[in-house]
């Protein structure tokens, strides 16, 4: 079902005010000064992978496209300005009428990224593109930490089924986007219902450990769980002794039974230990799976355990120690007038301490070797060279203000899933550890 249009308790009626204040003054300011209408290029980019990292994962790109078409300033926003007198009213009139009228390029959403690929390219006047800094930002940065999280998971799971289970750990809102994430990142599904109805995302869930406190008795607790869930249900078994709550399973449920899930303890011990008994009882289809503050270390951790699933929290909802991808938007093209005509001047700016950036408008490419394995993102301005046009990443998203190229999540999904086969190696390894491929700078000719 697509819900992006039914005003769910997920969203909010305008994305306008999700916005730094010095974004409406800078406006304010170019209003004033008639540089306003002077075309622009704007671009997405972070200068650095976080520390270890092989490779980046674009997210939250269907959710940028939701909020761009959601940035008005209705009169309810527009009073609140005038209120605080944050603008004047030259230019609360300039944003009642605001609609972003440009053009949007940018990676794929699940490609991968590295250092200095320009990951989303916002083509419009100076005022309507440098309005959406922010939103742009607060939502690349979040979800694309929260992809690569899952995508190393996905990785050190080794093709079992991972449950996005982070919602009790983030705000709530920010747990419906970190179940999309973790879903474009190679999450099976999620306990969070808000995400499965804005989504699609499958939801799955059982029971936790009050409901058997609930109980007289332990068995009574998994009577009624099967009797209302059937015997493919999932038992929780360590709210007090494993090895005979897994006996009291099989009995009520049957051979039959689902799956048993561990919590706490030695997991990789235990669940060794829950495997050796399940069989010993019959109950060998049943599946195993494990929780308890999981990462992608613990997950590989378990590579050898008889682990059929893993339920990964809070690491996740917080990108594994990594809850931003320090991606920046900034200038790097604009016209000498408010010509449409006028041909683009690159600009940069200059700044020691590791902030510099290039100018001009890029395009951006991925070589590959004899081998169809990545060997670099190449990165240029000017004219795309004949060997790379067919390895261009960058596609058009928004044209015109309208937004062309919406997909269904599954999309993005298994483009991460190729994209990532697609890169060498050693990208899956935890290790720390360079980009796994280099960024190349290709310098064409200024212009537009």
């Amino acid at each position: 079902m697509n819900t992006a249009d039914l005003g769910l308790p997920v969203d909010v009626p305008s994305t306008a005010l999700f916005t730094d204040q010095y974004e409406l003054t800078m406006l304010q300011a170019a209003l004033r000064g008639g540089t306003a209408e002077r075309r622009s290029v704007f671009e997405v980019f972070t200068r650095r992978l976080p520390d270890g990292r092989r490779y980046g994962v674009v997210a939250g790109t269907g959710r940028v496209l939701d909020a761009v078409e959601n940035f008005r300033f209705d009169a309810g926003v527009l009073g609140f300005l005038r209120e605080r007198e944050i603008v004047d009213e030259e230019t609360l009139r300039w944003l009642a009428d605001y609609r972003f009228g440009g053009d949007i390029w940018g990676y794929p959403e699940g490609e991968v990224y590295f250092p200095g690929s320009p990951i989303m390219r916002v083509e419009g006047t100076f005022a309507e593109c440098v309005l959406l800094e922010t939103v742009i930002l607060s939502i690349l940065n979040h979800d694309s930490a929260i992809a690569a999280a899952a995508s190393r998971m996905a990785s050190a799971a080794g093709g079992r089924p991972l449950i996005e289970m982070g919602a009790r750990r983030t705000h709530e809102l920010s747990a419906v986007a970190a179940a999309r994430a973790a879903y474009v990142g190679g999450f099976a599904t999620t306990s969070d219902l808000a995400a499965g109805f804005r989504y699609g995302i499958p939801t799955v869930g059982t029971s936790a450990h009050a409901f058997t406190l609930l109980h007289d008795r332990e068995r009574d607790a998994f009577q009624a769980q099967v009797d209302t869930l059937g015997r493919g249900t999932t038992l929780l078994v360590d709210t007090y002794d494993v090895a005979r709550a897994v006996r009291t399973a099989v009995e009520v449920a049957g051979p039959e039974l689902g799956a048993v899930r561990i919590d706490s303890g030695d997991l990789l011990l235990v669940a060794h230990r829950v495997r050796q008994q399940l069989d010993e009882l019959g109950a060998t289809k049943t599946k195993i799976v494990v929780t308890s503050d999981l990462d992608e270390y613990a997950i590989a951790s378990l590579a050898a355990a008889p682990v059929d699933a893993y339920g990964v929290g809070t690491q996740l909802v917080t990108g594994s120690g990594h809850p931003t991808c320090s991606m920046v938007y900034k200038l790097v093209a604009r016209a000498g007038s408010g010509d449409p005509e006028a041909a683009l001047v690159p600009v940069a700016k200059k700044s020691s301490g590791g902030k510099t950036s290039v100018g001009g408008r890029k395009w951006a490419a991925r070589r590959l070797d004899e081998d169809g394995v990545a060997e670099a993102e190449v990165v240029g301005t000017g004219a795309v060279p004949p060997r790379l046009a067919d390895r261009q990443l960058l596609v058009e998203l928004v044209k015109g203000g309208d937004v062309v190229a919406r997909e269904t999540l599954d999309v993005p999904r298994e483009r991460h899933i190729a994209a990532r086969a697609n890169l060498p190696l050693s990208a899956t390894q935890l290790s720390r550890g360079e980009p796994v491929i280099p960024t190349e700078y290709v310098q064409g000719r200024p212009g537009s």
